[in-house]
């Protein structure tokens, strides 16, 4: 497939990769490209739903300017994977029962963090320093982290909401680790806290916007830059959060299964982030709000619901894309509509064949209440290449 709408009403077009957009979600990509630093068009992909400001599913290349409610309040949240050389005949509902339990135990989810004891202090030592300097410039930041001041406990935690671990099989009956997490707390309280920053100066300066959401921060002005230190600290952080996780998860494993080796080189990127990159004739700054960049030959995850496949893709380096694809399903419906519509007997024959929680607590992330990821996947065929399908076996839920 290839694009299948162009909106022309905004000073700049908007190429979509679906033919299934929200009157919302197209609402906020006209505003979008109605900005006057956007440069050439705005792309929404094939998983692309409303979301606070910018669309999800969207990449946004900007000239001199970044807008960070675009870039969000997960920064850095993406997806991480490694293949093993364990298979399917390895495992029974038994030994995932206790792989389950295993994890469970051994990475916090949802609010929860590392105890002082079992911190990662040392893998936490090389963002000290930078912190520090952003905070002395920025004081109001420490009172902004507030529980999450502890920062150096958050590190290998998987958080809550959609983010996930699993235990997958492909289709070759190989058992893969992958999961889903980004900054966590702490990445949180930066967006929050430049996001106001940036309101406050489009008040300041009187400048009209479409969407308050969309206020930005133009480059030489007095936060640019310590927004680019604040993002790309959160960035590297929200990896070494991947890499710790994954770390755990794969000692979890170890520990009721028998010896195994990471055969595959892992992969892991982010789909909630800005960064430099050359586009279309120009050095622009690219935000990808749930999407993740797909330049040729580039490895990417593309996850389903806890229920539905997921992919590791290769790219394909679309310029009209600027180099990016979907970064999962997309929900078709919120989690409040998901909980009043759904049961926990629905979530439970949504998942049949995988162990994970399957009561009240995580209704709001049953399958039914994402896109289809084959359609997904299909109306994105020139964007990547399907690598590898994965389907999971376990799924702890934050």
């Amino acid at each position: 497939m290839t694009i299948k709408q162009v909106i022309t009403e905004g000073e700049k077009p908007v190429k979509i990769w679906t033919d299934e957009l929200d009157p919302r979600s197209r609402e906020q990509l006209v505003n979008i490209s109605k900005l006057p630093f956007i440069h050439h068009h705005v792309a929404a992909m094939p998983d692309v739903h409303a979301g606070i400001g910018a669309t999800i599913g969207s990449v946004i290349a900007t000239d001199r300017a970044i807008i960070p409610a675009a870039v969000g309040v997960d920064i850095g949240c993406g997806m991480a994977a490694a293949r093993t050389s364990l298979s399917a005949e390895q495992l029974d509902e038994k030994l995932l029962k206790k792989i389950f339990d295993q994890i469970s135990r051994d990475v916090p989810v949802g609010r929860n963090q590392h105890k002082d004891e079992r911190a990662l202090a040392e893998a936490a030592q090389p963002f000290a320093a930078p912190l520090a300097i952003l905070t002395e410039k920025h004081p109001k930041l420490l009172k902004a982290f507030g529980r999450f001041s502890n920062w150096v406990n958050q590190l290998g935690t998987l958080g809550g909401g959609n983010h996930f671990i699993e235990v997958c099989l492909d289709e070759s009956n190989r058992v893969w680790v992958m999961l889903h997490s980004g900054s966590r707390g702490i990445g949180n309280a930066m967006g929050t806290y430049f996001i106001e920053l940036a309101r406050r100066d489009m008040e300041r300066w009187m400048i009209q916007l479409p969407d308050r959401d969309l206020a930005y921060l133009p480059e030489g002005t007095e936060h640019f830059d310590d927004y680019v230190a604040a993002v790309s600290w959160a960035q590297a952080y929200a990896r070494e959060n991947r890499d710790q996780m994954m770390q755990l998860v794969l000692a979890a494993l170890a520990r009721h299964l028998p010896a195994f080796t990471v055969t595959e080189e892992a992969v892991n990127c982010h789909h909630n982030y800005v960064e430099r990159e050359h586009h279309l004739g120009a050095n622009v700054w690219v935000t990808r709000k749930g999407a993740i960049r797909a330049r040729e030959g580039d490895l990417g995850i593309i996850p389903g619901s806890m229920g539905a496949r997921s992919y590791i893709v290769r790219g394909k380096g679309n310029p009209e894309s600027f180099n990016s694809c979907a970064h999962g399903a997309g929900r078709r419906m919120s989690r409040t509509a998901a909980e009043k519509q759904f049961t926990p007997a629905d979530l439970a024959e949504q998942t049949q064949g995988v162990v994970c929680r399957k009561d009240k607590g995580v209704l709001d992330e049953i399958p039914g209440a994402y896109k289809d990821i084959d359609q997904v996947m299909a109306n994105q065929t020139d964007l990547v290449e399907v690598v590898h399908t994965l389907k999971q076996v376990v799924c702890v839920k934050g």
